[in-house]
């Protein structure tokens, strides 16, 4: 491309910088293609043709949302591969809250400078994360602001969209009391957390490089696992159980997100004894010294989804999504109670 300006990048914007990103990013962008995509990147606005074949009301749903302060350990770590699953995953896990299929997704990449072959690792990361939800990447911004974000510094936030069937929505009109309640096991922190994560720990280079025995791993290495994709085993369960809810575990924890799942008058009563909480959030709480309540009110305690379903097609439902490769088992089972949520 013949664009040039002196005087903008005297400014702190290299144009050419801009167009070997996007020459360096096409083949990531390429492989999340699927049936419906109608354009290329580099036009004015990404062009999708749904099927909707064998829909009856089509009801588009769509999320955003961004990493969030995990994106200092990025920083901090110069590794920047995997950011951009936790883009994809923050959308399209809320998505599939309601039984929606995701069908494309852009990306919004800010950054102090722009520097080609860093781009290239977050967008590729982010194709990883189209390409484990079944959507495809159609679009995106990347903006140079030097002034507004230091130098090695960026932000990252995501959109995506997803389509179900109006009759197919899952809600929480059919939940009666005995419900159980299955849990999907978290990969770690997800994106959530991380304020409270990085008053925790003094997180420098060298303190993230260092292994603890009590995770097995850097903490480096267990901050930056990215945040689980469950689409596709989600998906696959909708068509074979009927689903009474599911609550995406982010932000807030239990007490914030699985009341959004349950219905007026009853509550989710959980065993502590039953959930399979990680070392993560042991080393958490002992290191900042964090009341449980508080540990439950703002991390997924190694819980990243919990799904509502008759008690008759539990043990079918924890199967299945066994099947798909997760680790699903029950954690509890929904009482009449008005608090919504209840921790025993």
């Amino acid at each position: 491309m013949n664009s040039y300006s002196e005087s903008y990048k005297a400014a702190g914007v290299d144009l050419t910088a801009g167009y070997k990103s996007v020459e360096l990013i096409k083949p990531h962008v390429a492989r999340t293609a699927i049936p419906g995509v109608l354009t290329d990147i580099g036009g004015f606005g990404g062009l999708f043709s749904p099927d909707l074949s064998g829909i009856k009301e089509p009801v588009f749903v769509s999320g955003t949302d961004g990493v969030g302060t995990k994106l200092k350990i990025a920083f901090l770590t110069d590794n920047h591969s995997t950011i951009g699953i936790d883009c994809v995953a923050m959308c399209v896990n809320d998505i599939v809250c309601c039984g929606a299929k995701p069908l494309f997704f852009l990306d919004y990449l800010a950054v102090g400078k722009n520097i080609p072959e860093r781009i290239e690792q977050i967008v590729k990361g982010i194709a990883d994360g189209c390409e484990m939800s079944g959507c495809a990447l159609i679009g995106g911004e990347t903006a140079e602001m030097p002034g507004f974000y230091p130098e090695n510094e960026y932000d990252l936030a995501g959109f995506s969209v997803g389509i179900v069937d109006k009759q197919k929505i899952i809600s929480t009109d059919k939940q009666q009391k005995g419900d159980k309640l299955i849990a999907l096991k978290s990969s770690g922190l997800h994106s959530n957390g991380f304020s409270l994560v990085r008053k925790v720990f003094t997180l420098t280079h060298q303190n993230l490089s260092r292994h603890y025995s009590e995770i097995g791993t850097t903490l480096g290495d267990v901050l930056l696992t990215p945040t689980k994709i469950y689409v596709k085993p989600i998906l696959e369960l909708i068509s074979k159980v009927e689903v009474h809810g599911i609550a995406n575990i982010t932000g807030g924890g239990f007490y914030e997100n699985i009341p959004r799942a349950i219905k007026d008058g009853l509550c989710a009563t959980i065993k502590k004894s039953d959930v399979q909480i990680l070392p993560i959030f042991d080393l958490l709480a002992q290191t900042g010294n964090i009341p449980e309540r508080d540990m439950y009110n703002t991390f997924n305690m190694g819980v990243g989804m919990v799904i509502a379903v008759k008690a008759e097609d539990a043990d079918k439902t924890v199967e299945i999504l066994n099947n798909c490769g997760e680790e699903a088992y029950i954690i509890g089972e929904l009482t009449e109670n008005s608090e919504k949520i209840e921790l025993i």
